[in-house]
């Protein structure tokens, strides 16, 4: 029950904060994708915790969320298959835009310097071997493919209006998907009472920014996903 409180909540504050924005510039703004959007969110939230803990838990043996990890990604890769989305529109695709490797490479490495720095400053405990291998595949998988891929697209479907920076198209939905992707992180309900840390909402908002700029210049998902993994597993393995 706590975690569909915080959904409705996180639900609740897209759609405030979403619907304001679109009445900023009311002609560039599709009310019917920012509902899509929410729905997305949903439906995304609903099958990473077996909706609410409901469905019956087939790796009960791990501590992990292998299963709530792959059925959201299932789900993620079907939507994205809809003619209306397509795998290619929402950047699962190797191929990069002309030149636009060049470019990421530096913001890359960048990207994985902070999160050595950060592995540095706040070092992680013992990690199994279980541990390594999720970090190094599913959250990637999982959280790009969904915020950087179709909700990020329907946002963007959402505001069509664009603002040219760093060769990059950005938009409203751009701003949302990241602040989004931090309140999964940093934004919960328990005991009766909501909770936030800005600490976390930081450190996962502000990267996120970065894995759009990927996603945004490249055409791919593809270097989102694997700085992702690096940033989640480097910790465990320095």
């Amino acid at each position: 029950m706590n975690g569909l409180i915080a959904l409705c909540a996180t639900l609740a504050l897209l759609l405030l904060v979403g619907a304001a924005l679109g009445l900023l510039d009311r002609e560039r703004f599709v009310l019917r994708w920012l509902l899509v959007a929410a729905l997305l969110v949903a439906i995304n939230d609903a099958l990473l915790t077996r909706v609410y803990g409901m469905a019956p838990d087939l790796l009960a043996g791990s501590d992990l969320n292998w299963q709530g990890k792959v059925l959201a990604l299932a789900a993620t890769l079907a939507i994205a298959a809809h003619p209306r989305f397509t795998w290619r529109r929402v950047g699962l695709t190797l191929a990069h835009a002309p030149g636009s490797l060049r470019a990421a490479l530096p913001v890359v490495l960048l990207y994985c310097a902070f999160f050595i720095v950060i592995a540095v400053v706040f070092p992680g405990g013992t990690a199994s071997a279980e541990d390594v291998a999720f970090q190094l595949t599913m959250p990637g998988l999982e959280e790009e493919t969904f915020y950087r891929g179709i909700l990020l697209f329907a946002l963007g479907e959402a505001y069509t209006g664009r603002t040219r920076f760093l060769d990059v198209d950005w938009h409203w939905g751009a701003v949302l998907s990241c602040l989004l992707f931090g309140m999964t992180h940093a934004f919960g309900f328990s005991e009766n009472r909501f909770s936030f840390d800005t600490l976390t909402m930081a450190l996962t908002a502000l990267p996120a920014f970065i894995a759009v700029w990927l996603r945004l210049r490249t055409g791919s998902l593809l270097l989102p996903i694997v700085v992702h993994n690096f940033g989640n597993a480097i910790t465990m393995l320095l």
